[in-house]
């Protein structure tokens, strides 16, 4: 940043945008359906590719499985595929697997009959029937017990089950779209996740990147948190300091998304004037070295893929390929390179040769976000 440069970002702001993890598109109801993905924070930015395979699946019947660290906005992309999709006038339904206890799972995905057991007073309807004719959001997918997996996948599959006391057969038509942060194929070699319900959950799989990987979301989403929070608080924040931008869009932020708008929070209260006023001091002490650490892990096997791929030209199969490099079947090295977002194209020959980096030339982006 060069001695001429402003001491101050100008705070701009966002009225129609629509935040990941943030407000519901019902807060917004003059929005046309057709304008849903360009009220997403960060369209422009690195989630582009994320929500160009949401326009492409939402208007069929797809299973959908979203994969991604926690915070990066699984919900969303979640509630965006339905939103897009035939059955917006119906039901979303949401079910976190990992919030219920496992006894009671069941009867919330499939409902139970009076008396069906102790404590059953009435009939219930689960959230399978609750769903019919619109979209059921299954988050957390990789918490459910292995024991309910096989009726689980009998009505993915069938559409069809059976309330727990019941001998009769429930028919519905539901579009599923599930959601993890864990390594499915990791639980299927340790034996806690079916191989067959991954694959039929894994129709369309859809990987959203973390915060530290698409930076140039972070100054749209600051000025979308900030402008949102001084509202509900009544400060007046017009103005965000340059340094203080460039240590938000600077720090790893591996709670993602959720962590950021915590954050912005807590600078929105600590601020008493038109200027933010941002703990930096948590920042770099949140900045030092873990260890052992699941996005360090995660970061370290990155970094050896691509450099694999580089080394191979982008080649993943055949002899000198990043597979034969690694000692690690072909199949298994792709589905690590679409759980980390990497694609082998990347690392071509011609493609790294010519490859253009916008943001180190032009700066950072100042449009959009989710």
């Amino acid at each position: 940043m060069s001695a001429a440069a402003p001491s101050f970002t100008q705070f701009n702001r966002y009225p129609a945008v629509f935040p990941i993890g943030g407000a519901s598109v019902a807060d917004e109801p003059e929005l046309a359906r057709a304008s849903f993905l360009d009220t997403l924070v960060g369209r422009h930015g690195g989630l582009r590719a994320v929500l160009s395979q949401v326009e492409i699946v939402a208007p069929t019947n797809a299973t959908v499985l979203i994969s991604g660290e926690t915070g990066t906005g699984k919900e969303l992309i979640a509630r965006a595929i339905h939103e897009l999709s035939p059955r917006h006038n119906r039901n979303l339904v949401k079910v976190n697997c990992a919030a219920i206890p496992g006894g009671l799972l069941e009867s919330e995905l499939f409902g139970h009959e009076r008396g069906a057991f102790t404590g059953a007073l009435m009939q219930k309807k689960g959230r399978f029937e609750l769903a019919d004719g619109g979209s059921l959001f299954l988050d957390e997918i990789g918490d459910i017990p292995l024991e309910l997996q096989p009726k689980l996948l009998r009505a993915v599959q069938e559409q069809e089950f059976e309330r727990l006391g019941s001998a009769n057969t429930i028919r519905v038509n539901v579009r599923m779209v599930a959601a993890t942060h864990r390594d499915l194929p990791a639980l299927i070699q340790e034996g806690k996740f079916r191989e067959d319900l991954f694959y039929r959950l894994n129709v369309f799989p859809i990987t959203i990147p973390a915060l530290r990987e698409r930076r140039e979301d972070i100054p749209p989403l600051v000025n979308y948190f900030v402008s949102k929070l001084s509202r509900e608080m009544g400060r007046q924040i017009k103005m965000i300091p340059t340094r203080t931008m460039e240590a938000l869009t600077n720090h790893p932020w591996r709670g993602n998304v959720r962590e950021l708008e915590n954050f912005i929070e807590r600078a929105v209260i600590l601020s008493q004037g038109e200027q933010l006023e941002v703990p930096v001091g948590e920042l770099k002490a949140c900045s030092l070295p873990r260890i052992a650490s699941p996005s360090t892990f995660e970061e370290a096997q990155r970094t050896i893929i691509i450099d694999a791929l580089k080394a191979a030209s982008g080649r993943v199969a055949g002899k000198g390929g990043a597979a034969e490099r690694l000692a690690v079947k072909r199949t298994t090295l792709l589905n690590k390179m679409r759980r980390l977002n990497i694609s082998p194209g990347d690392y071509s020959r011609e493609t790294f040769s010519s490859k253009i980096f916008p943001l180190n030339r032009a700066g950072m982006t100042s449009s959009g976000d989710s």
